[in-house]
Order: structure tokens, then C-alpha cells, then sequence
């Protein structure tokens, strides 16, 4: 074949490679490459957690490793990064991560500062005591009692503003070490969505317990960087094929399902 004639072909073929990928720093261009970093806590039962043996295991994790999948990213080449509640949004505005699947509720706050797809889960916000406490049962128990929470959310912050103003805020950098203090006596409550503290629950079944009914509406997203609408539509949809195939289900029971909590029905994916 006539060099001319070879040029013509690696030149149309580059063409066809490049029309079949997105642009550098996307979402949708770093699934190109076959690798994603993915954000994740490493600490909460049933949702996300680094194992003593190494693995990553939750309802949080299964989401993610399904989205990954349908942008072309296998199991093995995604990147675990814990992200931390006070981190989530620097995480992703700094490049850190490339999603952050954590237990990420939606607010309008925070869309000032990254995007958000789903939502994926829907949850509300509810009270952990020690089992032996009968004094406490919902937030207009707390006037002058100790509420734990973590940095960076605003759970314990709610509680005050609509429930108890006498309360008093404790702030930890992570919620187990919510639960050490609340079995230890230095708090008398913890406060975040009802599906954390049920794995908490499940760890400590005869000393700790969920008290009241949820009193906020939580729904989780997935976080990705502002500007990069593909991405978000590619995310949103493969959220909905999990729910739609039965996927985001089977997940559910296999690692929120233990706990007793109840398992809410799939929510209603829109784009934002």
C-alpha cells in the first residue's frame, strides 16, 4: 500500500478513536482511561467500609462499583479514596476524587460548590442512645444533654435550630468516634441519618439503640464537579438501570437489609 494511502488510514482510524472519546478531565474522558477514583467513608456499618482484611464493603460501595461499571471501569481499576463529611467538597473541586459516593445528601449549600446525580437512596435523620437510657426519646428530649455529630454536617446543627435550643454540640472527626464517646458516657445522643446508626446498631445490639421516629428527609447523591453535565446525565442514568434491573435491590438486602432497618422503596432518580 502506498505510504499516502497508510497515512490516510491511521488518520481516519485516530479520527474514529477520538470521536469515540470525551474530552481530557471529564467524568466520562477519566472512564476513558479505564480508572476512576471514587470517594468513600471508610467507617460506617453497612454502607462503607475498609475491612481489617482489605476489602471495601457497603450498600455504598455496591452503588458505586455498579456506576463505575457502566462507564467502562472495572472492579479492579477503581481507586478507593476515603472522604471524610468536612472534605467531600474540596475532595472533589481539588481533582482529589473523580465521584464521591458517601452517604452525600443533597442541599442546595452544596450545589453552590459541586453537582450532584440521583438520587440514589432516601433516608432521614434520627437519634442513637445507649439502650439503658430511657429519658431521651426524640430530639425535644435534648434541651441541656450532649449531641454528637461529625464535623462538617449538619445534623447536630438541626437539632438545635428546630428542636432544642439548650442543647449542647459535641463534634467528632468521625462517627465511631461518636458511638465510643455515647458508650463511654461523654455524650448522651448521636445524631445522622437513621440508615448510619443502624449499622451501629448492629455492631452494639445490646447497649445502643435508635430511639423516635426520623425528623428530616434525607437523599443521597452522587457528587461529581460542576460543569461536566455529561457526566451527571451518564451518572443519573446508571443509577436508574441499577434500580430498574433489580441491582440497587439485591444490594440493599445484602448490606443494609442485616441491620432491621426498613428498607425504603427505590427513589425517584431526577437530574440536577
Amino acid at each position: 500500500m502506498p505510504l499516502v494511502r497508510v497515512m490516510i488510514v491511521v488518520a481516519l482510524l485516530c479520527g474514529l478513536t477520538a470521536c469515540s472519546r470525551h474530552a481530557p478531565g471529564t467524568l466520562l474522558g477519566k472512564a476513558d482511561d479505564g480508572r476512576l477514583v471514587i470517594g468513600i467513608r471508610f467507617d460506617q456499618p453497612g454502607l462503607a467500609e475498609h475491612t481489617p482484611d482489605g476489602r471495601f464493603v457497603g450498600f455504598d460501595v455496591e452503588v458505586a462499583t455498579y456506576l463505575a461499571g457502566q462507564l467502562g471501569v472495572k472492579p479492579s481499576e477503581i481507586v478507593w479514596r476515603e472522604t471524610m463529611s468536612s472534605t467531600r467538597e474540596t475532595d472533589l473541586t481539588s481533582g482529589a476524587v473523580d465521584l464521591v459516593v458517601a452517604t452525600y445528601s443533597i442541599t442546595p449549600q452544596r450545589e453552590q460548590l459541586i453537582a450532584f446525580a440521583g438520587p440514589y437512596f432516601e433516608t432521614g435523620q434520627d437519634l442513637l442512645v445507649r439502650r439503658s437510657d430511657t429519658t431521651i426519646g426524640g430530639p425535644e428530649s435534648l434541651d441541656g444533654r450532649r449531641l454528637c455529630s461529625v464535623a462538617g454536617s449538619t445534623p447536630a446543627q438541626e437539632v438545635k435550630n428546630r428542636f432544642a435550643k439548650a442543647v449542647r454540640l459535641v463534634e467528632y472527626p468521625r462517627y465511631p468516634d461518636c458511638v465510643t464517646a455515647l458508650l463511654a458516657g461523654q455524650v448522651d445522643a448521636v445524631t445522622t441519618d437513621g440508615v448510619i446508626l443502624a449499622g451501629y446498631v448492629t455492631q452494639n445490639p445490646e447497649l445502643l439503640k435508635v430511639v423516635g421516629k426520623p425528623f428530616s428527609q434525607e437523599r443521597y447523591g452522587v457528587g461529581l464537579r460542576r460543569n461536566d453535565p455529561e457526566g451527571r446525565a451518564a451518572v443519573a442514568g446508571a443509577i436508574q438501570r441499577m434500580i430498574d434491573s433489580g441491582a440497587w435491590l439485591t444490594a440493599l438486602k445484602a448490606t443494609i437489609g442485616p441491620s432491621g432497618y426498613p428498607l425504603p422503596a427505590p427513589p425517584t432518580v431526577t437530574e440536577r
